[in-house]
C-alpha cells in the first residue's frame, strides 16, 4: 500500500519487451527507492505497483511487468530516460499523508488541458465514464502515483490543482497537454458500487 506522496523522480533506464509473450522487463534508476529496497518488495513506478526482481546494487532496480499492466497503464508509453514518479510501500509506524493508493491503476486518463495560475496549475483529464463515476469532486485520485484532490468533475473528465510543491516534486509539473496519465480512483468507491451490486443480486 502507498499514499500518494512521491519519494523522488526517477528515471526508466530500459524497458524491454519479452519475445512473444506480451509482458515486459522494466530497469529504473531510484537511488532512495532502491537504497533500502530488498527482492520482492513492493515500488510504485508511475502509480503501478511493482515487484522489485532486481538490485544491481547502482541505485537501479529492476521490475517485470505483465501483459494485464501493459493492458491497463500507460507504462507502455515509457522509454529509456523517461522520467517516472517513485514511492516506497506504506510502512505501518508512518504518517499516511495522502490517501490509500494501493497501485492497482483502474485506467489511463489523458490532459486535456493545463491552465497556469500565480502559484499553482489547473490540469483537467478526459477521463472514460467507468472511471468518471468513480470520481468526487473533493475527493481523492491518484494521478501517475500522485495524490490530489479532486477540483471538478463531469461525465468525461475532472480536474485537479497543483501546488508549487506538486509541480516541483513530481513529474506532473512537466506533463503536456495529450500526455497519458495512469490513475488509480479511490478504493472506497469500488467497494461501495461492489457490496450494492451483491445487495441487489441478493434481493
Amino acid at each position: 500500500m502507498f499514499t500518494g506522496i512521491v519519494e523522488e523522480v526517477g528515471a526508466v533506464v530500459m524497458i524491454e519487451a519479452a519475445a512473444g509473450q506480451g509482458d515486459a522487463r522494466l530497469a529504473v534508476e531510484g537511488p532512495l527507492v532502491a537504497s533500502d529496497a530488498a527482492l520482492g518488495d513492493s515500488i510504485c513506478v508511475a502509480g503501478v505497483c511493482l515487484t522489485v526482481t532486481g538490485l544491481p546494487g547502482d541505485g537501479t532496480f529492476t521490475a517485470d511487468v505483465m501483459p494485464e499492466t501493459l493492458r491497463r497503464t500507460a507504462l507502455g508509453d515509457l522509454a529509456a530516460g523517461s522520467p517516472v514518479n517513485l514511492e516506497r510501500a506504506l510502512r505501518a509506524d508512518a504518517r499516511l499523508g495522502g490517501h490509500i493508493v494501493q497501485g492497482h491503476v483502474d485506467g489511463v486518463a489523458v490532459l486535456r488541458s493545463r491552465t497556469p495560475g500565480p502559484r499553482w496549475d489547473d490540469l483537467v483529464f478526459e477521463v472514460g465514464p467507468e472511471l468518471a463515476r468513480y470520481i468526487a469532486e473533493k475527493g481523492s485520485v491518484a494521478v501517475s502515483g500522485v495524490s490530489l484532490t479532486v477540483t471538478q468533475v463531469s461525465q468525461d473528465s475532472f480536474g485537479v490543482s497543483l501546488i508549487p510543491t506538486t509541480l516541483a516534486a513530481t513529474t506532473l509539473g512537466a506533463l503536456a497537454p495529450g500526455a497519458r496519465v495512469n490513475v488509480e480512483v479511490d478504493v472506497l468507491a469500488k467497494y461501495v458500487e461492489r457490496l450494492l451490486q451483491a445487495g441487489e443480486a441478493v434481493r
